[in-house]
């Protein structure tokens, strides 16, 4: 039996929102159970530090919370209480050192997630202050949610486990389940039905960060003859698939005026596009797909050539030259350059020093469709924050909790997807405490 001063808290998600929560209501002395379905905590954290873990970004505060588009507001609410700088003390907190790469992201000194992860959790585990955070792994909630007011426990959470099914009680709930994307690594995106179903506003999930699929002309196809197919052809799908096409400029204006620019690289994929400059204009291109059923993402493989210049050096005399060896010559283009201006020019383009100088810096990628969800980065959509009050809790049902990823933001990647996640966790996390501590007075 808990005592009226010793309130339970359930947390279902055992990544980083979901530990952020649990730092915060431990050190509140709220006993806290997190539930997770894998079988060790913050599988998804652990994946995205592979190749570095990216914890936040250090531009001014005004630039870093313009990324957050529609939801720049809330999220800004959240991150002036656990900015970047913050999340550098806390790492430092844990024994460990942060520093700002060249990109201006910052990075944990080994550059690795597992030393930071283990140190989090040695710290929920034994606190020095406030009450040890308990685990409950392959415990997977199948959305089994009941709450009845004036009980000792008006939670009642459901979880089916490898020893059958177990049965949750507590005096609050904060779910962290996450988004849609990467479901082997538990955010499988079952849940909205679930939270829907609890009265509780829901939007779509979506893709977000994410790759698409091009439709490109037919291989055999001629002017008079617009026959398309989808994905690239054989050939360049065969060669290419994986590669980067570096030091390149996208372009982009979707049908409500608003303009993405930006040079970086991208990577050619069997079926169309992904990589760091494409997920930067995910959102803009899956919103305008949405509304229109296609769109097309325009490539600069020459940022550095002013038009004039490149007109010249495409009608600069070959000689005896084929002409893929005279655009080697004179403009460097790659076999995977030439490979895109066929994939998308007619032979009589590309025989035009005009048509193919202009697709050279703005060659056009027809766009069909995002990549299926769960390939994504993240995922957009969630619970709308609308059904939310300041401190996360939901209007429909008081006592019940939400954070990270669940909720309905989205970011690019940059340190700008976990920063919100810590944030809204310890938003979230406090207010679970603040709830805990009123509700306990009153009884």
């Amino acid at each position: 039996m808990t005592s009226k001063s010793n309130p339970h808290i359930a947390i279902v998600g055992a990544g980083p929102a979901g530990l952020m929560a649990a730092e915060m209501l431990s050190a509140a002395g709220v006993h806290v159970h997190v539930y997770d379905a894998m079988p060790s905590v913050g599988r998804k954290f652990l994946l995205a530090g592979l190749g570095g873990l990216n914890l936040t970004h250090a531009e001014p505060f005004d630039l870093f919370v313009s990324r957050y588009g529609e939801r720049r507001e809330a999220c800004t609410t959240w991150l002036k209480t656990f900015d970047a700088t913050a999340i550098c003390a806390w790492v430092k907190g844990l024994g460990l050192d942060t520093f700002v790469g060249s990109s201006q992201r910052i990075f944990p000194t080994d550059m690795k997630a597992a030393p930071l992860l283990r140190a989090w959790l040695h710290r929920l585990r034994h606190p020095g202050q406030g009450t040890p955070v308990r685990f409950h792994m392959r415990h997977r909630w199948n959305g089994g949610l009941q709450h009845k007011a004036g009980t000792t426990h008006p939670f009642t959470l459901h979880f089916d486990t490898p020893q059958g099914p177990h049965t949750g009680h507590a005096d609050a709930v904060l779910l962290a389940l996450g988004g849609g994307s990467w479901a082997k690594l538990g955010s499988d995106g079952a849940w909205p039905p679930w939270v829907g179903a609890l009265g509780i506003e829901v939007s779509p999930l979506r893709p977000a960060n994410c790759g698409f699929d091009v439709q490109t002309r037919s291989a055999n196809s001629s002017p008079s003859h617009s026959a398309t197919t989808t994905g690239w052809s054989t050939h360049l799908a065969s060669q290419f698939a994986g590669t980067p096409l570096k030091s390149v400029a996208l372009s982009f204006t979707d049908s409500l005026g608003v303009n993405f620019q930006r040079r970086g690289e991208f990577v050619i994929t069997s079926t169309g596009v992904e990589g760091n400059l494409v997920y930067a204009a995910s959102a803009l291109l899956r919103d305008e797909i949405a509304r229109h059923g296609s769109t097309t993402l325009h490539v600069n493989l020459k940022p550095d050539f002013t038009p004039a210049h490149m007109l010249a050096e495409v009608r600069h005399p070959r000689g005896s030259r084929s002409l893929s060896n005279h655009l080697k010559s004179r403009l460097n283009l790659t076999a995977l350059h030439l490979a895109l201006l066929h994939e998308v020019l007619s032979k009589e383009a590309m025989n035009d020093p005009v048509q193919l100088a202009a697709a050279i810096q703005h060659l056009p990628l027809p766009l069909i469709a995002t990549r299926p969800l769960d390939e994504a980065i993240s995922s957009a959509g969630g619970v709308r924050l609308e059904a939310l009050d300041a401190h996360l809790m939901a209007t429909a049902l008081p006592g019940l909790f939400v954070a990270g990823e669940m909720l309905d933001w989205e970011a690019p990647t940059g340190g700008y997807l976990l920063s919100v996640c810590l944030a809204s966790g310890r938003i979230a996390g406090l207010g679970a405490a603040e709830y805990l501590a009123s509700h306990f007075a009153k009884h």
